[in-house]
């Protein structure tokens, strides 16, 4: 089957978002108390008022302010202060706050904004005040349809956390996951794509044929995952935007476990062995279609992912007697492992700044999900429990998120996500069950 034509750039908001940058002043005059090794977070707070609304934006202005107040809440790096704390009462945009009523309320930070609906577009604006030096530090402008009026929310509250963190936001992102349903012993499973937050879910796929470990291409427009349907399991592709599929080679044997790489030209999976004992790890080209062999060994080998610049690609392998994590050059070359704690490891993936690989830890009866050094130092846990597993980056490489298996007749899987210092843990909301989660690359 040819290759399905890919979308040369991403509509910005497909409708027409037109973006103005107004003033970005000097970063703010304090810094957040974040301890990496130390799972600790000092949150700062940060005072966000009602948007002022014109031209019936009431709910539009509602929903800003629960989208920002929301995602900054769910970093863990921010506390919103209760709205019925405030002394003033912002009534004018473009009038200078009275900072000495938001010291006193404790605030560090402060956003103020306004909506209003303009030609049919919603038309939104928000000013970040530092309120100890009473500097402007950041100030943007966005137009768009209504239909884009949460991803504006996701957007300012990316410009917000750069502005006060110096680390790019992740809320203006999606999750491909595995929807989940029906009774444990015959659960129907789909496709689904949703925001960072849980909101605006999109099931692509009719639950005909089961499915997991969906990864995001990196444009985010299509999808890589396996499928169990009548036949022999498969790896696709799947185009979100024109809803096609393509098979992704036809191997006499199971394929499975696939991920992009970085430059979105070749997909990465393992393929089980004529005997069906053993599996390897092979790179196709999606433009040639040609096949090449990156490990040989009578074990199984599978869970690839690629590190952030295409160099390196990481894997698991039981070739030692026990499931571990393994570092291999792209080309296969110089195979070496770097896990060494006891215990199982599995599904590592490469952080998106190339700093560490996340994976699952079985150990005890217990399935961590944790974190090392590519060269296999400085192991931490970060959330451990009865089944934890497939932790997936946001793009900011600061927050992870992964699956949580629960045991009994009605238990189920559901996504959560937890900060890298191990703070934060907090579940993220599905329909009903979920599990595989991937995050995708932030979308504007």
């Amino acid at each position: 089957m040819p290759r399905f034509t890919r979308l040369a750039t991403r509509r910005n908001f497909l409708l027409g978002l037109s973006l103005l940058m107004l003033a970005l002043a000097p970063r703010a005059s304090f810094a957040l108390d974040v301890d990496v090794s130390g799972g600790r977070i000092n949150p700062l707070p940060i005072a966000i008022t009602p948007f002022l609304v014109g031209g019936g934006a009431e709910e539009a202005g509602a929903t800003l302010n629960e989208v920002i107040s929301n995602n900054l809440a769910r970093s863990g790096y921010f506390e919103p202060l209760p709205q019925n704390s405030f002394i003033e009462q912002i009534t004018d945009f473009n009038q200078e706050p009275r900072f000495a009523d938001w010291r006193q309320i404790q605030a560090k930070a402060l956003v103020t904004g306004q909506v209003y609906v303009d030609g049919g577009k919603i038309r939104v604006e928000f000013k970040l005040f530092d309120v100890n030096s009473q500097q402007q530090i950041a100030a943007q402008q966005f137009s768009t349809s209504p239909k884009n009026l949460r991803r504006i929310g996701h957007l300012t509250s990316d410009v917000i956390y750069k502005a006060l963190t110096g680390i790019d936001g992740y809320f203006d992102t999606q999750i491909v996951f595995v929807d989940e349903s029906g009774p444990k012993d015959q659960r129907v499973k789909k496709l689904a794509v949703m925001d960072q937050d849980g909101f605006s879910v999109r099931t692509l796929t009719d639950g005909s044929e089961l499915v997991v470990t969906p990864r995001f291409s990196p444009n985010s427009q299509e999808i890589t995952y396996m499928s169990i349907g009548q036949g022999t399991p498969r790896v696709y592709l799947f185009n979100i935007v024109t809803r096609q599929k393509e098979i992704v080679g036809e191997f006499a044997n199971m394929s499975f476990a696939p991920r992009y790489s970085p430059d979105g030209q070749r997909v990465i999976m393992s393929l089980l062995t004529t005997d069906g004992r053993n599996s390897n790890i092979y790179e196709m080209d999606l433009r040639s279609r040609q096949l090449r062999q990156l490990t040989n060994t009578p074990a199984i080998n599978t869970g690839p992912s690629y590190a952030p610049d295409g160099s390196q690609i990481t894997f698991e392998s039981d070739r030692g007697g026990t499931q571990q994590i393994y570092v291999m050059g792209v080309d296969g070359s110089g195979q070496n492992r770097i896990s060494f704690g006891n215990g199982r490891y599995s599904t590592p993936v490469w952080s998106p700044d190339g700093q560490y690989i996340a994976f699952t830890k079985q150990a005890g009866g217990r399935f961590a999900i944790g974190v090392m050094k590519p060269d296999g130092s400085g192991e931490r846990i970060l959330t451990e429990g009865y089944h934890n597993e497939g932790p997936t980056w946001a793009p900011n490489g600061r927050v992870i998120m992964f699956f949580r298996d629960t045991p009994g007749e009605n238990g189920g899987p559901q996504l959560y996500s937890v900060d890298i210092t191990g703070y934060n843990e907090q579940q993220v909301p599905t329909p009903g069950f979920g599990s595989d989660p991937a995050w995708s690359p932030r979308l504007n």
